[in-house]
């Protein structure tokens, strides 16, 4: 069996068995990746193991709340744990979004243990053009 070496993997095991499981009321961190793409935003959380039901995403205002819960696996009396490193109970994440994003059409996608929410960049925050009058006639100024 090939072991990768990792250093840190018991001071994280120790961290994990000392505060426990994320409730509800201390939820732990979920990793996640945001970029721009085209005229959209995309942030993409890591949540392996947790059904889609499990998934609650609010936004108030400009506030972005994501919230996961992974449940154990019912397991069997006949069955005796060997080793547990999977995270168990409550995640969450919350993203302060920008004024210049749509979030009307936010649109959230839940594959392989990723949820993807894709949020446009509003209409009134795109570049345009803007007409300058001059005497009688218009000049445009590219903006």
């Amino acid at each position: 069996m090939l072991m990768r070496t990792d250093p840190f993997r018991d001071l994280d095991r120790l961290a994990q068995q000392l505060m426990g499981p994320g409730t509800w009321s201390r939820p732990s961190a979920m990793p996640m990746d945001a970029y721009r793409e085209a005229d959209e935003y995309v942030v993409a959380f890591d949540l392996p193991g947790v059904a889609a039901d499990a998934i609650d995403i609010d936004v108030e205002r400009n506030m972005l709340t994501v919230k996961a819960e992974r449940r154990p696996v019912a397991k069997g009396d006949d069955v005796q744990m060997e080793l547990s490193e999977r995270p168990l109970g409550v995640f969450s994440r919350q993203i302060v979004l920008a004024d210049t994003l749509d979030t009307e059409h936010i649109k959230a996608d839940y594959d392989a243990g990723v949820l993807t929410l894709r949020i446009p960049i509003a209409e009134r925050a795109k570049p345009r053009k803007i007409s300058i009058g001059i005497g009688t006639g218009h000049k445009e100024i590219s903006g």
